[in-house]
Parts: structure tokens; C-alpha cells; sequence
């Protein structure tokens, strides 16, 4: 390809813009609320997604229903546009940064069994440390902030493993033991210093959280359950919702040991007991292959680390 040609070939390519308004519009599900969010009126939105489809020469959009529908080829290049925007993010940070270590933006994802014992401790310090980094957090269960990752609209996530990964390299920052939580005077469980046997637990005496999150998942994978008949048929949405059922001795549960410090556990009636060091889940960091902030993202998990070790911890 000359010259000329190639630069033909760059003429073509879509506009951040037109990358942006699209991404808007797979967000909102409405032209009229995506063009706000793009600070736009309506007809210059629709004129952008109309240039980009003839820039692409595709339909990205299927607008002959009442509901906006994405066409398949519209969703791979909503999904290829945000990893362009995340990358460009990348590119303006570099050149922002000077290339000081952890400062511009980064969008960090944290699962809900995580982030209330983690980021009280971890992100005052770490914004102290570092007041150049602007730093973004978004909360959700690990499946969801995955694809978030993927699509590009997280840089990283702090989540528990193992979980199934695609397309991303992991970072294992540290080990979580499980702990047992009952009710000091529970019916359920008697602490006479014998060693803990979770078979031995009577039946729906289990509470666990509800289908869908990891940490139900990695507490029955850890303790070697062998039968379901001791899970409760209740169950909760949050952790601070299990321990509020166990400290009212509707059952006993596992919980990780970086929650052990909430004020749930310390101001209740909830005795905690340390379990065999097998059953415990890992800690650790995930984000997409190849990314140029790597090396950042293994510095953001050494603080974490530390963090936890030490919270009073100069990073």
C-alpha cells in the first residue's frame, strides 16, 4: 500500500466521537438519553451514527422496530469501540502522566464480598500516596464486572478465585481462610474445642448467599460438603444480611477472614472460629491481556497486599 493509499485508509476510520455516541447509545438503549450523556442535541446524535454506519459501510442499528435493537455486527463493533476509547485513555494518560507510576484515571471493579473490607482501608492510603491517580470504582458480582473488563469499561478487578477468566492475565495477591460464624449460644453448632467436621453440621443449618455470587460458590468448594441436606433453604443477598440471620441463630456460616473486623462480627453475639488452612479462597487482580498498564496493575497489588497486612501502611 503507498502513501496515498494509506492515507485513503486512515481518512476512513470513524471519529472518537462517532466511537463515543455509539458506546452511548449501547449504554442508554435510547437516542435522546445518549445524546444528553454525549452533550449533543438528538439530530447531531443520529446524524453521527448514521456517518459512522456509511463510514463502516454496515447496519449497526435496526431501527425498524419501536425497541432499539443492535445488529450482530453492531454489537462486535460496540465492543471493539470501547476497547479503542479504553485504549486512547491509555495513550492520553501515558502522555499526561509523564510516565509517573499509577496516575491519570483507572476504573478498578470490585466484587461485593471484597470491596467493603478492602477499599475502607486501601483507597485513602493509596490516593494519599498517589494524589495524581484518579482513581474509579465500581462494585458488582464478578460475572458482571468480567465482561465490563472485556467490553473495556473497567481497567482492572479485584475479585476472589479461581473463577473462569477468558482473555485476561491474573495476579493472585493473597490467601482469604474462611472462617466459621455462629451464634455464641447457637442450636446449631456447639464449639467443645473438637475439631470442626461440616458433615456433622444438622440438616438446614447451612446459610449461604444466593446463586450467583462467588462466595457461595468458593465456601462450598472449600469445606468439602458432601451432602446439600445441611443448606439452609434460606439464604441472603449480602454478607452483612448473613451474619445479621446467624446473629439471630436462624443457622451458622462461613465468612472470609477479611470481614472478621466489620463492626457486624464485633458488636454482635457471633463467635468466629478459624477453620483447617484448606478452606479458605484467593485474593487477587484480573485484566485484559496485553494491556500497557501491566506494570501498574502488579503495583496496585503489591498496595493492596500491604494493605492488608499492615492498614496503617505507608505506601
Amino acid at each position: 500500500m503507498n502513501n496515498e493509499s494509506q492515507y485513503i485508509a486512515m481518512h476512513n476510520y470513524p471519529t472518537t466521537k462517532q466511537l463515543q455516541c455509539l458506546t452511548a447509545l449501547d449504554e442508554f438503549k435510547h437516542f435522546g438519553r445518549a445524546a444528553s450523556a454525549c452533550h449533543i442535541s438528538q439530530s447531531a446524535f443520529s446524524t453521527a451514527i448514521k456517518a459512522l454506519e456509511d463510514k463502516l459501510q454496515v447496519q449497526l442499528v435496526d431501527r425498524t422496530n419501536k425497541q432499539l435493537i443492535f445488529t450482530d455486527v453492531g454489537l462486535s463493533v460496540v465492543h471493539q469501540a470501547r476497547l479503542c476509547l479504553s485504549e486512547l485513555d491509555v495513550l492520553i494518560d501515558l502522555v499526561s502522566s509523564t510516565d509517573a507510576p499509577l496516575s491519570g484515571k483507572i476504573t478498578l471493579g470490585v466484587i461485593p464480598s471484597i470491596a467493603p473490607f478492602v477499599l475502607p482501608k486501601f483507597v485513602p492510603q493509596i490516593t494519599q500516596a498517589h494524589p495524581d491517580l484518579q482513581l474509579y470504582l465500581r462494585e458488582d458480582k464478578t460475572h458482571i464486572v468480567h465482561e465490563q473488563l472485556l467490553a473495556g469499561k473497567l481497567d482492572v478487578i479485584l475479585l476472589a478465585l479461581p473463577f473462569e477468566l477468558q482473555g485476561t492475565q491474573t495476579l493472585i495477591l493473597f490467601d482469604d481462610p474462611f472462617l466459621l460464624a455462629y451464634h455464641q449460644h447457637s442450636k446449631w453448632f456447639k464449639d467443645e474445642g473438637k475439631s470442626f467436621n461440616i458433615n456433622e453440621l444438622p440438616k438446614e443449618s447451612l446459610l449461604l448467599l444466593d446463586d450467583g455470587h462467588c462466595l457461595r460458590d468458593h465456601a462450598l468448594e472449600a469445606c468439602h460438603l458432601r451432602s446439600v441436606e445441611q443448606i439452609s433453604r434460606f439464604a441472603a443477598t449480602s454478607l452483612q444480611t448473613l451474619l445479621q440471620m446467624v446473629a439471630s441463630d436462624l443457622g451458622v456460616t462461613f465468612i472470609p477472614s477479611i470481614a472478621k473486623d466489620s463492626l457486624m462480627v464485633k458488636d454482635s453475639n457471633i463467635q468466629l472460629m478459624p477453620l483447617p488452612k484448606n478452606m479458605h479462597r484467593q485474593i487477587g487482580l484480573a485484566w485484559r491481556k496485553g494491556s500497557s498498564r501491566e506494570e501498574e496493575f502488579k503495583l496496585l497489588g503489591e498496595m493492596i497486599t500491604a494493605c492488608m497486612d499492615n492498614p496503617k501502611a505507608d505506601i
